[in-house]
């Protein structure tokens, strides 16, 4: 009976190897592919030469190889509950658009508005003056130059930039009276055949909106979106950033697929407005360069994700490789609501692998700490654009790194079903994903049509 079992057990351990080593050969995953060959091969033969190879002990081992992943599956299987004293890291206030990386790369030396930032916020100036003295986003003079990924890019933030015209505008005359059930049903059935990901509703709270406008028109104005008779509503849509091309980051194609995913979600927003607006109803969208809302809380309380260790929305099933928009209305709509997930903040706390990969080291790698009175983790943003603007693209190595960044498939929804059950899987799973893709994974292979650099700068 002992031979059998262990046979079973070895064939059992090649079939899981194996497949964990085709998923991994899908995803270009060079590194997963060539481990999980080896276990496939090295696991298995263990089991038969115990099983079938006469030496002294052979008894006992048989049972502790057979007893051991027995134990191991049980206990990563029974759920452990939520973890304690996990703090929910919302943002307290509101916040300064002026003050975030994207509005103050835009000041321009010696005009009203740089003064008049810089005589707010004088404290910035040094830091600034750093970022601008590198070559910038997108720049021919940058470490990551490459012309036809970056020309795409920037084609892509183009068009963005054409869809400011369509934000806003004035409601219908003749306002249509809904079913919130249904108009909610609508909406978010026709998000995702315009291609999101997911889509959620949330009531605007104050913490969501910008104070004061940091960009485009209105520079320096209060922002009143939920005053009186104003939006009382959020919708929040996610688009999938595409792993293959995050997988080359900080190179070109990171940055395209970046713009191409804001593009995306900026489109789905401005028809979504224009539909609510066609209804006689007021709405709004948020886009690239045209906030003023601060998207992933607004995301994160529509209950599609939660804030993690990088300060990006961490969702269900892709992680932080998403871009958010946001259409804000008062058409009346029936709210998702908050879906607190305190699994996903206890992993983060466990892993650090994307501060360990940060090569300005603008992501913290301990615990997070007390900021304005919320035990959270923030980021250096002055490190983290300064990086930017040296490497010419927006990196997104800790979106690479992420475990919850692979792609949406049954092995790795399995992961994520045991990360948000089970205390001991979280750390488990996060030592079998350093074993396979290493701490610091390795670049993926290029599309065949994508441009690399010809010559490698410094």
């Amino acid at each position: 009976m002992l031979p059998l079992a262990l046979t079973f057990y070895g064939f059992a351990f090649f079939l899981l190897f194996l497949w964990v080593h085709v998923v991994s050969r899908l995803e270009a995953e060079k590194t997963a592919a060539g481990r999980s060959l080896l276990m496939a091969i090295c696991v298995p033969l263990l089991y038969l030469l115990t099983a079938w190879t006469a030496f002294p002990g052979r008894e006992i081992t048989g049972w502790i190889l057979l007893a051991v992943p027995l134990a191991a599956g049980i206990l990563l299987l029974i759920p452990t509950g939520k973890p304690r004293n996990i703090l929910d890291p919302a943002v307290v206030g509101r916040i300064d658009e002026r003050t975030i990386m994207f509005s103050r790369a835009v000041l321009e030396p010696g005009d009203a508005r740089f003064n008049e930032y810089y005589g707010v916020y004088p404290e910035h100036r040094a830091s600034d003056d750093k970022f601008r003295a590198l070559p910038g986003l997108m720049s021919p003079d940058s470490r990551k130059y490459e012309p036809l990924s970056f020309a795409a890019a920037a084609a892509s933030f183009d068009t963005v930039e054409e869809l400011a015209a369509l934000v806003q505008g004035p409601p219908a005359s003749g306002r249509v009276d809904v079913d919130s059930t249904v108009v909610t049903g609508f909406i978010k059935g026709w998000a995702r055949k315009l291609g999101s990901v997911d889509c959620g509703m949330t009531t605007l709270q104050d913490h969501h909106i910008y104070s004061v406008k940091g960009r485009g028109p209105g520079f320096g104005e209060k922002i009143d979106l939920n005053g009186s008779g104003g939006h009382r509503f959020a919708v929040a849509i996610t688009v999938e950033m595409d792993h293959g091309n995050l997988g080359t980051a900080p190179e070109g194609p990171t940055l395209m697929e970046s713009a191409q995913q804001y593009l995306a979600a900026g489109a789905i927003a401005v028809q979504i407005a224009s539909f609510i607006r066609r209804l006689g109803w007021q709405a709004e969208a948020h886009i690239d360069g045209n906030y003023k809302v601060v998207c992933p809380l607004v995301a994160r309380d529509a209950g599609l994700g939660e804030i993690g260790r990088m300060g990006l929305l961490m969702t269900p099933t892709l992680g932080p490789r998403v871009r958010i928009a946001v259409v804000t209305t008062d058409l009346p709509l029936e709210m998702d609501g908050r879906n607190f997930d305190p699994s996903v903040l206890h992993f983060c706390g466990i892993c650090s692998k994307c501060a360990d990969i940060c090569p300005p080291k603008a992501i913290p790698s301990g615990d997070a700490a007390a900021i304005d009175g919320v035990k959270r983790w923030r980021i250096d943003q002055e490190a983290c654009f300064a990086y930017w603007c040296s490497v010419g693209t927006d990196c997104g190595q800790c979106i690479k790194v992420c475990p919850y960044s692979h792609p949406d498939t049954l092995l790795h929804n399995l992961v994520r079903w045991g990360l948000k059950r089970s205390w001991l899987f979280r750390h488990f799973a996060l030592r079998m994903d350093d074993l396979l893709y290493g701490r610091q994974p390795d670049q993926l292979s290029y599309r065949s049509w994508l441009p690399r650099r010809k010559q490698p700068r410094a």
